[in-house]
């Protein structure tokens, strides 16, 4: 039966006024005037059932506490991003039915998936843990690169909606432990490397137990050593050749490597690396322009704490929070340390203003893992999630002090070089509290606004609707390359709307063991047109158009014109 108002209606006019006017004072009081925001917790309603799992050996291996990512993609080109996730498996001879197996939802365009994993073909039933995207071969489609505890899979998108694994003979089935991963076009040759995190030596059959208070207890990522990162150099070929030691990432002791973010770090048109390791000094791979990188972490301010201790980073994420046209970065790290947030200085150097920022406060007491930039109301600057979580499932046991489920923080960038966390007045999908692992970030019902997918250790996943954050104006924009790599990867988009100017590069790494969607997304607050809109191009070309309308999405093929879709 549908309902019907009987009120008489200057009722319900006073009704609506009244609901204007709390939402008016909602935003007045609000930090700096926020836009009314709230995070819809949809998988279920969505089609998305997926469950992790570790194993469930029962016997707290080693391996199984860091969980497995996943991500946005529009595998099939059709507008609308889809979901993968990575699942695990048993392990020292168990079984499980049915099988854990990754999954692939395919985005149905009216806000839910369908389950099409036996379709494409991509339903890996190894030990999964990352992953990420691009377009490796410049064939117009999305691939897919998986690292495993074990050997890693590399799906080659076929472009009739199936995908075969191709790690094999494209030279990328590194069998270490991997962690996050990335591709990007370091030399700017038109084709995208593959950046591989490893974290540890570790065999399951070797697992030996660890204890706090005589409680037993997963061991520290010092219970075992670590495993040294991989690089691929593309060949342009199809296949990829192991050039770790030739481009001088071997120059440094290998660490418990688990995130990694490519961006231009310092202004000078190639891609820098950033790898958050756990209870190791941090890396900055400094591009040298020659196929080689030099590790600059300390003297760029990023390696260590400002303390000068190695911290327990998980995830990562470069983005110019405060648009002034560099790349800052962000690194979660565990309990009673802090996320960290450095301020790129330029000439290579960053300074920690996670106390001054306000990001210290409010995050010593979580374990974070995924986290990322991304402007949640349009209003023009870059905030921040972080994903939460204990890695021991019975802390509670030996430290009252805290919890394994914990909740999900979401910064607000004020405009003025500080954050205030605002997670209590985003709803009930950031009210809830799990054991979270990854977080990816894309607009999936292409409304305007930002949705977050998190992933969680052992339980399902989280899928948080975005609801309010696109009456703020916006443009999204999506790069293709021609000259540059067809995925448009490094490619940096400056956005001039008014007295607003910001800068945003189309990445395809960040966060913790996940993905995010590729097109560059701005904000644009009470803008009505966008004065400039400016792509500069990994082959060093510049395209431009202005006076765009907003709340559009743009297409941008290098040395073509940039149209409305």
């Amino acid at each position: 039966m549908i309902a019907y108002d009987a009120r008489p209606q200057f009722y319900r006019k006073a009704n609506t006024c009244l609901y204007l006017f709390v939402v008016m004072l909602y935003a007045l009081l609000s930090p700096s005037f926020a836009t009314p925001v709230s995070f819809v917790e949809v998988a279920k309603d969505s089609g998305i059932y997926f469950k992790h799992t570790d194993g469930e050996s029962g016997k707290r291996l080693f391996n199984e506490q860091y969980g497995s990512g996943g991500g946005f993609f529009d595998y099939d080109n059709d507008g609308y991003l889809d979901i993968y996730l990575i699942n695990a498996c048993p392990q020292r001879e168990q079984v499980m039915h049915p099988v854990p197996t990754n999954v692939l939802y395919r985005n149905d365009g009216n806000g839910s998936f369908t389950d099409v994993t036996h379709l494409t073909g991509v339903g890996d039933v190894r030990y999964g843990v990352g992953a990420t995207t691009g377009d490796y071969d410049n064939d117009g489609d999305t691939d897919l690169y998986l690292t495993n505890f074990g050997p890693n899979a590399l799906y080659r998108n076929n472009g009739d909606g199936t995908f075969t694994d191709v790690a094999e003979t494209a030279n990328v089935a590194d069998a270490g432990w991997g962690t996050s991963c990335a591709f990007a076009d370091v030399d700017n040759d038109g084709f995208l490397e593959l950046y591989v995190t490893n974290y540890a030596n570790y065999v399951p059959d070797e697992d030996k137990p660890c204890y706090r208070h005589s409680v037993g207890v997963y061991c520290g990522p010092r219970s075992y050593p670590p495993q040294a990162d991989v690089f691929y150099h593309n060949n342009g070929n199809g296949t990829f050749t192991d050039s770790t030691a030739q481009s001088g990432f071997l120059n440094v002791p290998a660490a418990h490597g688990l995130g990694v973010a490519i961006g231009d770090a310092d202004n000078d048109g190639d891609a820098d690396l950033y790898v958050a390791n756990d209870q190791d000094f941090n890396f900055l791979f400094q591009n040298r322009g020659d196929g080689t990188f030099e590790e600059v972490g300390l003297l760029s301010g990023v390696s260590c704490s400002d303390m000068g201790k190695a911290e327990a980073g998980m995830g990562v994420a470069f983005a110019d929070y405060d648009n002034d046209g560099r790349l800052d970065l962000t690194v979660s790290n565990f309990q009673n340390e802090t996320n960290t947030l450095y301020h790129n200085e330029g000439d290579s150097f960053f300074i920690d203003t996670t106390i001054p920022t306000g990001i210290a406060e409010h995050t010593h007491r979580y374990l974070g893992w995924g986290i990322g930039f991304f402007d949640y109301d349009n209003d023009g600057y870059k905030d921040i999630f972080v994903a939460n979580g204990h890695t021991m499932d019975n802390i509670a046991e030996f430290d009252r002090s805290t919890t394994a489920p914990q909740q999900n923080l979401l910064f607000r960038n004020l405009g003025n070089g500080e954050f205030a966390d605002v997670t209590a007045q985003m709803g009930s999908g950031l009210a809830s509290r799990k054991v979270s692992r990854a977080a990816a970030f894309g607009d999936y019902d292409n409304d305007g606004d930002i949705d977050i997918l998190v992933t969680n250790w052992n339980q399902t996943t989280d899928l948080l609707r975005n609801d309010g954050g696109n009456l703020n104006n916006w443009i999204q924009v999506q790069a293709i390359g021609t000259k540059s790599n067809r995925a448009a990867i490094g490619a940096r988009i400056k956005v001039v709307s008014g007295e607003l100017t910001q800068y945003a590069e189309v990445q395809s790494s960040g966060s913790y063991l996940a993905f995010s969607d590729p097109r560059a997304h701005f904000g644009l607050k009470d803008a009505n047109s966008v004065d400039l809109l400016e792509i500069r191009w990994p082959s060093g070309a510049i395209d431009t158009a202005t006076n765009l309308k907003v709340n559009r999405r743009f297409v941008a093929v290098e040395g073509e014109k940039i149209v409305s879709q």
